[in-house]
């Protein structure tokens, strides 16, 4: 599994009913059936994945996270997911305030604009950079929003979400030690995940 599904995967408890936006082949929902006993579901807006996840038995349904989460209930959820999707959907401040209401906790996870690398290779070349994480030319990527973990924490704090854990990661899973240091984090992170809930 993707090293951001691993570190999503250990913040949900067993059996938490868990709606998985953007969920691919349904890695996550698979592990999270299997080894938790969630009651697992997915969204993911390809045709071609969304068949391969139902092909396995998962409870995938194709749509979309920019129109599709209105359809919910309240409280449908414990734990609702946006894997590395945040950056790529249209409405992203919408989308986030659609998973608060159909769940209690939310967790997101995105790649970090704000890692050195990215601002070096901006900054040295002029040009949009290719990374490890950014890994696609500018006009083959899905991101219209990307965005740094400094960004998404003003998010959250003009919304009203309180952040429940967050942690920056590199692409080989080495946890960023700098959590008393959100600037720092945000320099040397490569990708960020988030878990939050409503205030109040």
């Amino acid at each position: 599994m993707r090293l951001d599904l691993r570190l999503i995967a250990e913040m949900i408890p067993p059996g938490a009913r868990v709606l998985d936006i953007g969920c691919g082949d349904g890695a996550l929902l698979e592990h999270l059936t299997r080894e938790k006993g969630a009651d697992a579901r997915g969204i993911e807006i390809d045709m071609a994945q969304a068949t391969a996840a139902v092909a396995q038995g998962l409870a995938v349904i194709h749509g979309d996270a920019d129109n599709d989460l209105a359809f919910y209930p309240d409280g449908a959820f414990d734990y609702v997911v946006l894997s590395r999707t945040i950056h790529a959907v249209e409405k992203p401040r919408e989308v986030l305030r659609q998973m608060l209401r159909i769940g209690r906790h939310a967790i997101v996870s995105f790649p970090n604009f704000g890692h050195w690398e990215v601002r070096m290779k901006l900054l040295l070349t002029g040009r949009m950079p290719m990374t490890e994480t950014w890994g696609r030319p500018w006009h083959e990527t899905p991101n219209i929003h990307p965005c740094t973990l400094l960004d998404f924490f003003d998010l959250c704090a003009t919304d009203g979400y309180t952040v429940e854990r967050w942690l920056a990661v590199d692409e080989r899973g080495l946890k960023a030690p700098w959590e008393r240091s959100i600037r720092l984090a945000n320099l040397f992170g490569e990708q960020a995940l988030f878990q939050l809930r409503r205030a109040g």
